[in-house]
């Protein structure tokens, strides 16, 4: 039975994620209540992983909002793309502590279905904290996430939130695409700022 608090935690968490999808600040607290409910909604179906993720998405939204507004040296951080070698770096890292975190759930808890939900966990903290520093491929781990987080939550009878979850799917598409279209648009940007100051200061 879908219930207020579901109701509620599904509407703010997908206001939060369209508007990360359209690279708005205001992402950061809708997120933070969203987050903050959902933790609530998670406890009661012993979905322990997902309760700390919660935690941990609210605690780092508020640097993210920071970072968006004046991460890069007191101005707006701009969208980029990570490097190779630490998208690697960091998916090794990613299975690791999913495996390490379910057996933790599995042994001591009494967690339902403690790998897939820690693998929601990890490569949401890595997406999360790609999505902080405003990196494209953030989207790509959300993919991955909402891949698994959308049969777990329906298992667990929260058809509302799985509903959700597969439409930030859909939403984790369009937005990666737009997040390529707008680091192109940034990196351009970039590349001709530095010839107009170079222009300017050669001046008279």
């Amino acid at each position: 039975m879908i219930g207020p608090l579901e109701i509620a935690a599904n509407i703010f968490t997908a206001l939060a994620i369209v508007l990360a999808g359209r690279n708005s600040v205001h992402t950061w607290w809708t997120g933070i209540i969203g987050c903050a409910l959902f933790g609530a909604l998670f406890s009661e179906n012993r979905l322990y992983a997902d309760v700390a993720l919660q935690v941990f998405f609210v605690a780092t939204s508020f640097y993210g909002w920071w970072a968006w507004v004046r991460g890069a040296r007191g101005k707006p951080l701009p969208i980029t793309h990570a490097s190779r070698a630490s998208l690697l770096g960091t998916a090794v890292l990613g299975i690791a502590g999913t495996v390490a975190y379910g057996a933790l759930l599995h042994f001591h808890t009494d967690a339902f279905a403690p790998f897939p939900d820690s693998t929601v966990l990890v490569f949401s903290i890595i997406a999360q904290v790609l999505m902080m520093r405003r990196r494209v491929e953030n989207w790509g781990f959300w993919l991955l996430v909402n891949t698994i987080a959308v049969p777990l939550y329906a298992s667990r009878g929260l058809y509302l939130t799985a509903v959700l979850y597969a439409g930030f799917w859909l939403n984790a598409v369009v937005s990666w695409r737009n997040w390529r279209r707008l680091a192109l648009q940034a990196a351009t940007d970039r590349q001709v700022s530095p010839s107009i100051d170079t222009i300017e200061s050669s001046r008279p």
